[in-house]
């Protein structure tokens, strides 16, 4: 068995720096000024005016008022500033919460080629994608000119493993507008590097991994090897993506020769990094051998840790044309399509707060000016609805913006108290808050832990992060990216709502008339003495059965 050499590192020269910053450090108030660090939001009407359609998001300063209640917002993608002036906490609306980053990966079968070149040009340029992960190379080197022409004259930027005579290689292209890359490093089945976004409000930043495993079992220990050593450290966001050359589970395949040993060593080897698959929307295999009767597998694929999940929570991962390759291109991006219509969503622990029964028995009771049954079930239903949706609003305040803003204040309180006895309203607000997070902590868990549908979690700290990449997988799972119709392919939202809505419409409506009916009177039924049914049942009836 081959032992693989060591991680070669690309110098400061080939490879761009890390922007360094420092964390902002909190203020620390006075006596007079940390008495009003409660919050006061303006009402939902008054922000939706502040910020149009086509405007770009704006600061919200909301005057400090104390014990004032917390208004309902709709928005979820607010963060509250450390560093403020002294009497205001600055609330803005964070846009790149989940960053807009494309990622093509293809096995291109070669690039030695001027007409192949020319494909992976026009399918890069197709993609509109910020950075390419293309492997099977098969070249030793790679000029600027190549590069920026296969990139489409948009990613200009690359570095690239090379490949071992007409064998591998692996090529990494990027827009240097979108992402910066550094600390590059190359060993025999992959490249690594970690990626910067640009256009990001704070600093987000994590490592890719882009692997061309080898096709020989006697070698695949080895690359499984290579993997560990490009492990980064705990909470380092990891994606690691590529053609393994391995299958992930038996179902990746179409035949059922398979190695399952060396399946589970594969298995073991993501587990120990702590690496899950994100799903793959429109494919169930990404590799044939293009016969008649053709050999179907899983080959490439994108795997992450956690943290990546819940940071580019809305990506998802779909495949496209094989093209001139016999692996298809997959392309990850953030592909959400247009907000559905709010809808109603029955919380759990409603019921057990004051009130609840009151208000559906109100709302249930009014009256309807319906006549037909359905319809009048209809109406109460929607009642219902309406009745606890603003019974909510007016019990609870926006969880998640109250914890968040809770533990500002808090944090302002300790600096404070660092430098300074705290007064004793300082320490009152100080323990009220800190009795209220722990609600507002088990509010959120409660609502992550319905919307994931996992029920037989116990009971434990208000952690919501495995509900998170639950929700993550259930969206990615669930999203119909497009629609075959009349011989094309759909993607619009509105397009494919009328086309679902049409045929559901066509197989559920109503028949032709009958002209048939069956005659009861000639059927030979027998008649049957059902007067015992609505009895009570007997002991010795119980015992027998």
């Amino acid at each position: 068995m081959e032992t693989p050499p060591p991680c070669l590192e690309v110098g400061p020269e080939d490879s761009n720096k890390c922007n360094s910053f420092d964390p902002p450090q909190g203020n620390v108030h006075s006596p007079a000024q940390t008495k009003n660090l409660l919050v006061v939001l303006e009402d939902e009407a008054q922000e939706k005016h502040s910020t149009g359609p086509d405007q770009t998001p704006t600061q919200f300063a909301y005057t400090v008022q104390p014990e004032a209640e917390v208004e309902e917002r709709e928005s979820d993608t607010t963060v509250v500033s450390p560093a403020q002036p002294e009497d205001e906490i600055v609330v803005h609306e964070d846009d790149t919460h989940e960053q807009n980053l494309a990622i093509l990966c293809w096995n291109v079968r070669g690039l030695n080629c001027p007409d192949r070149q020319s494909v992976v040009h026009e399918t890069i340029v197709a993609s509109s994608c910020h950075l390419v992960c293309i492997q099977e190379s098969k070249l030793q080197t790679i000029d600027s000119h190549v590069a920026a022409y296969l990139g489409g004259y948009r990613l200009k930027n690359f570095t690239h493993r090379p490949a071992d005579g007409t064998r591998g290689g692996i090529l990494l292209l990027w827009d240097d507008s979108v992402v910066t890359i550094s600390s590059v490093q190359y060993g025999t089945y992959f490249l690594s590097a970690t990626v910067a976004l640009n256009n990001a409000s704070d600093t987000k930043t994590f490592k890719l991994t882009t692997v061309y495993g080898p096709t020989r079992s006697i070698h695949k220990d080895d690359f499984f090897l290579e993997l560990t050593c490009q492990k980064p450290p705990d909470g380092t966001k990891w994606l690691v993506n590529g053609d393994f050359n391995q299958i992930y589970r038996a179902r990746d395949k179409n035949r059922a020769n398979v190695d399952r040993s060396r399946l589970v060593r594969f298995r073991n080897t993501l587990a120990n990094y702590r690496l899950k698959e994100i799903h793959l929307q429109n494919r169930k295999f990404t590799w044939s051998n293009e016969r008649s009767n053709p050999i179907l597998c899983k080959l490439d694929g994108f795997f992450c840790t956690d943290n990546w999940d819940i940071e580019f929570g809305s990506h998802i991962l779909h495949a496209l044309s094989s093209s001139l390759s016999d692996h298809c291109s997959l392309l990850l991006a953030n592909d959400d399509g247009p907000r559905k219509p709010k809808t109603f969503r029955f919380e759990n622990y409603w019921t057990k707060m004051p009130g609840f029964k009151k208000v559906v028995a109100d709302a249930w009771a009014e009256d309807s000016i319906h006549v037909e049954p359905y319809q009048r079930l209809f109406h109460r239903l929607k009642t219902t609805a309406a009745r606890l949706r603003s019974w909510s609003k007016s019990l609870f305040s926006n969880a998640k913006i109250q914890l968040h803003m809770a533990l500002e204040v808090i944090l302002r309180l300790d600096l404070a108290q660092e430098h300074r006895e705290l007064s004793h309203d300082e320490w009152d607000i100080r323990r009220r808050l800190k009795r209220k997070i722990i609600g507002w902590a088990v509010l959120e868990k409660s609502r992550k832990k319905q919307n994931s549908r996992i029920t037989n979690l116990k009971e434990g700290d208000a952690n919501t992060r495995y509900f998170h990449l639950r929700v993550n997988h259930r969206r990615r799972k669930n999203f119909i990216h497009r629609l075959k119709h009349d011989g094309g392919w759909v993607t619009e939202h509105k397009l494919k709502e009328n086309i679902i809505h049409c045929h559901f419409k066509n197989i559920t409506k109503k028949g032709p008339a009958c002209k048939t009916d069956i005659n009861w009177d000639i059927l030979p039924i027998p008649d049957c003495d059902l007067h015992e049914l609505d009895e009570a049942i007997s002991e010795e009836e119980f015992k027998y059965s």
